[in-house]
């Protein structure tokens, strides 16, 4: 029997053109996948997982609330990791003091589970659930950003700067590793397996203390300039190393962080200057011209810097010691855990600063000292809050701060114990005793600061003793009041 020959396949011009574009589609697909990965080239395409023996992290070095998160969200189906600082932490041996979670489930969904949920933020929605005074943050995994444009601009909103000003885009957990900022943030540990999973080999940079940045530090810097504050506080807080492409292009893109609302440059004051680390901090923000951004009236004043990193003669020195002496004071209190206040640290920074507007105004003007610190005071205070939005309640101590310092040269009579009696006397005297340890030439100071060091600790009667010691001063003796006229009579009653 004859072979017959097969078929003829007969493809028409519509099927041609479907398979075209699905090709197309896929391809293209395909080729967005891969530019997304090479754009993050730290991370990895399959985590490094880390058995219960192979890591230090257990449930008994975590929040009980953060566990009772994680077992609900994972009770309901949704994945839940610890993430971060916390799953850091540990690994260096340290206590944490933030307890993050991450996962797929929406901050509506979060919400729906937690009766102590609150959303909070406009840029990147995240979930606060509140336990006491104890907030455990519950953020869903984040996702790429549509380089075309084409994704819902109510979800994500870039400046022309390449800063993100809304960022709800929600992804894999792969894509969340991708999209934090350094490879030692990128650690996340399950309550479920006890694995932890390591996305940009951020175990090793922890185990080599070295801070290393996600994908292009470039553009990372520009979608948030904060990240090289936070570069800088990671590397002193963890007494670690920027990796060079990390710390490159940070002096030159510095000029961004004039795009940081001064709301929140208040909260990077306080992770930067009452964290225990104020010094080192400052002179790394010095370092990489970050300072000016904090008190821009302050950094015009200080030395420059040569390029070994040095202060150059010039400038105001003393200003300088001021304010270095003021943060270690601060530093070592914290670290001794003792109680501070930003509006001590806000009166050292500007106290230079006001005092030359005291004398601009002065040299201008005949005003009184109470007129012309006002005075001062309205220019000063308007020009920081530019850049750091000072709260009223530090405000009001700091302003008391430098009153205080006139008050407590002036002793005769009552005057030393209502200026004894003031609520924040002690923080006025502290004050006193930073400016007389920096300004040793100035007999007068060391030796006011020694009187009222004197004062605090003697019975009542020396203290009467130590002010009838006292000369008034010229100006503060009391005016006999001049007798009144009688007025003239009035010619209308004649």
């Amino acid at each position: 029997m004859p072979i017959q020959p097969p078929p003829t396949l007969i493809i028409r011009p519509a099927i041609i053109k479907r398979v075209i574009d699905l090709c197309k589609k896929v391809f293209t697909k395909n080729t967005s996948k891969n530019n997304q990965t090479s754009s993050h080239a730290t991370t990895l395409d399959q985590p490094i997982e880390l058995s219960r023996d192979q890591h230090p992290v257990s449930r008994q070095l975590i929040s009980q609330s953060a566990l009772k998160v994680l077992y609900r969200l994972n009770k309901s189906g949704f994945d839940a990791y610890l993430v971060g600082g916390g799953v850091r932490d540990i690994l260096l041996g340290l206590k944490p003091k933030d307890f993050d979670i991450a996962t797929n489930a929406t901050p509506d969904e979060i919400k729906g589970l937690f009766r102590n949920c609150r959303l909070i933020g406009r840029r990147f929605r995240l979930a606060h659930i509140v336990f006491g005074r104890e907030i455990i943050e519950v953020a869903t995994f984040r996702g790429h950003h549509d380089e075309q444009g084409t994704q819902d601009k109510k979800t994500s909103k870039q400046s022309e700067h390449g800063m993100l000003l809304r960022d709800n885009i929600y992804g894999s957990i792969e894509e969340d590793a991708q999209r934090r900022d350094f490879t030692i943030n990128a650690l996340y540990y399950s309550s479920k397996d006890f694995k932890v999973l390591d996305f940009a080999n951020g175990v090793s940079d922890v185990n080599n203390k070295i801070i290393r940045l996600i994908g292009d530090p470039e553009t990372r810097y520009r979608e948030d300039p904060v990240r090289m504050l936070r570069a800088i506080r990671f590397a002193t807080k963890l007494d670690m190393q920027m990796a060079p492409e990390t710390s490159k292009p940070i002096k030159d893109l510095s000029p961004l962080m004039a795009n940081i609302p001064a709301a929140r440059m208040f909260e990077e004051f306080l992770k930067m200057f009452i964290s225990g680390k104020a010094v080192a901090n400052y002179h790394q923000l010095r370092k990489y011209n970050l300072f000016g951004y904090f008190f821009p009236a302050v950094d015009q004043k200080l030395p420059t810097l040569n390029l070994a990193q040095k202060s150059e003669p010039g400038g105001d020195d003393l200003l300088e010691r001021f304010i270095i002496q003021a943060m270690t004071n601060t530093d070592k209190r914290i670290n001794n855990e003792q109680r501070v206040t930003p509006a001590f640290l806000f009166a050292a920074m500007l106290w230079y600063p006001l005092q030359n507007y005291i004398k601009q105004i002065n040299l201008h003007n005949q005003m009184s000292p109470q007129d012309a610190f006002f005075a001062a005071l309205s220019e000063v205070m308007p020009e920081q809050q530019r850049s750091i939005a000072i709260p009223k309640r530090f405000q009001g101590v700091m302003k008391d701060i430098w009153i205080l310092q006139e008050k407590l040269v002036r002793r005769e009579g009552k005057k030393a114990f209502k200026t004894f009696e003031h609520p924040k006397f002690r923080a006025g005297y502290d004050f006193l005793l930073l400016r007389s340890e920096i300004e040793t030439d100035n007999d007068q100071l060391a030796e006011l600061a020694k009187w009222w060091t004197d004062f605090q600790n003697v019975s009542q009667d020396a203290q009467l003793q130590m002010v009838r010691g006292i000369k008034s001063a010229p100006n503060s003796r009391r005016r006999t009041p001049r007798k009144r006229r009688k007025p003239a009579p009035s010619t209308a009653a004649k």
